[in-house]
C-alpha cells in the first residue's frame, strides 16, 4: 500500500541514532592489591593509570586526558573521567595492568556510563527499609 502525498506530508518520520550521549565517559574502578602493603594516594593512583596507558598504548595513550574525580584510599575505588573516544583505550590499559611497585595488582571496572549521575548509586546494592 502506498501512502497518499497528503498523509506522507502530515506524518514525517525521521530516524535518529545517537552513537554517544556525551563527550565524556565515566568509570568506577577498584584497584585490587591481594598482598596488601602500601596503598597509593591519589597522585600515585593517577600516575598508575597514566603508566598503564603508556605501557599498552605508548606516548599517545599516556597523552589521553583522564581525570580522577573521586578517590577513596580506604577502599581503593575511584571515579575516572575520560573522553568518549578514549574509553576503550583506558579500559584495556587498566584491565591488562598486572603490577604496582613490583607487586601483583588488578583493576576491576565496576561501572561505566556516559552520565556521571548513573554512578551515584548501584541498584544491586540498594537496601530498602
Amino acid at each position: 500500500m502506498a501512502l497518499s502525498e497528503r498523509e506522507a506530508a502530515a506524518a514525517p518520520f525521521e530516524r535518529q541514532v545517537l552513537r554517544s550521549a556525551g563527550e565524556h565517559h565515566y568509570l568506577r574502578v577498584r584497584l585490587e592489591l591481594p598482598d596488601g602493603g602500601a596503598r597509593p594516594n591519589v597522585a600515585q593512583f593517577k600516575l598508575l593509570v597514566v603508566s598503564a596507558l603508556r605501557e599498552l598504548h605508548g606516548e599517545v595513550g599516556a597523552a589521553l586526558p583522564v581525570d580522577v574525580l573521586t578517590y577513596e584510599e580506604k577502599t581503593l575505588t575511584a571515579i575516572l573521567r575520560v573522553v568518549s573516544s578514549g574509553l576503550v583505550k583506558l579500559w584495556t590499559a587498566l584491565t591488562l595492568l598486572g603490577f604496582y611497585q613490583n607487586r601483583r595488582c588488578a583493576f576491576r571496572v565496576l561501572q561505566t556510563s556516559p552520565f556521571l549521575l548513573a554512578l551515584a548509586g548501584n541498584s544491586r546494592e540498594l537496601v530498602l527499609d
